[in-house]
């Protein structure tokens, strides 16, 4: 009885948090993690300051939270995308270009382009945070070159490389390309600009491999 009395009350309190993290994200990608404050947030979500510190007891714990929601959404969009693209191929350069071509099509049919990246804005004000989300940044983004040179391993195994580059480099520069197209979408105001480097980086693997 008790339990199912508290069950609404817990959901009503998950989804307080996930509306703070919702506000904190736009503020964050629009403005930076300095210039985003409380205040801001606990006007924006309709709470007070007491409810705030219900949820995150300080700032950088909501900075820890925000890149761990971030982190997990990421992963699980990767996962999605490119587990799709290998059931569709069983070659591992054909699958992994079929994942580029999905992931370039998702970034295509974002109304206003891709809000921008946590991971980079974190990056920028990096004194900002305590060594642990410091480190989490870190392992995040050593996480997703694993994941990628896993993947060029794989091709590597079958096709031949044309060029003696480094693996690790190649699988970076995927994230190199979808932070720096971000950028560059932002600057010029052009929102198909990152897919379409998106479809850069997938010909250069075509051509970089001997298929």
């Amino acid at each position: 009885m008790v339990s199912g009395m508290n069950a609404p009350a817990s959901r009503k309190g998950a989804a307080t948090r996930d509306q703070i993290l919702d506000a904190a994200e736009t503020a964050v990608l629009a403005k930076g993690f300095a210039g985003t404050s409380i205040d801001e947030l606990i006007a924006a979500v309709g709470i007070t300051k007491s409810g705030f510190f219900y949820h995150f007891k300080d700032k950088g714990a909501l900075a820890k939270a925000l890149l761990e929601r971030y982190i997990a959404r990421e992963d699980a969009l990767f996962d999605d995308l490119f587990s799709r693209a290998d059931e569709l191929n069983e070659d591992p350069l054909h699958g992994f270009l079929v994942g580029l071509k999905m992931l370039s099509e998702l970034l295509a049919d974002l109304p206003t382009g891709h809000p921008g990246c946590l991971i980079a804005a974190y990056c920028y004000q990096d004194r900002l945070f305590d060594r642990e989300v410091r480190a989490l940044n870190t392992r995040a983004t050593l996480g997703w070159r694993r994941r990628f040179r896993d993947r060029l391993d794989r091709i590597a195994a079958r096709y031949p490389l044309r060029a003696d580059v480094d693996l690790d480099d190649v699988a970076d520069m995927l994230l190199v390309v979808a932070d720096g197209g971000i950028i560059l979408s932002k600057a010029v105001g052009e929102t198909s600009l990152l897919p379409r480097q998106i479809l850069l980086y997938r010909d250069y693997l075509r051509h970089l491999f001997q298929a």
